[in-house]
């Protein structure tokens, strides 16, 4: 196990768990988010790549319509 800080909560997960495998368990749309790691943001192209570890950061931002 591994703990992370996700949108400021520390949380507990796999170890060698992708950013998209996350996407995937909290169940979100990637086409409509951004994600930030360590302060800096990742490439929607990366997100299956990039394997998290102890001690990241993680934000996670949805992007809602509206007007």
């Amino acid at each position: 196990m591994a703990k992370i800080q996700l949108n400021g909560k520390k949380i507990s997960i796999l170890t060698n768990i992708s950013v998209r495998d996350l996407i995937k368990k909290y169940k979100l749309k990637e086409k409509k988010i951004a994600i930030e790691v360590n302060g800096t943001i990742l490439p929607k192209q990366s997100y299956a790549k990039k394997k998290l570890k102890n001690n990241d950061k993680i934000e996670i931002v949805q992007f809602i319509g509206g007007g």
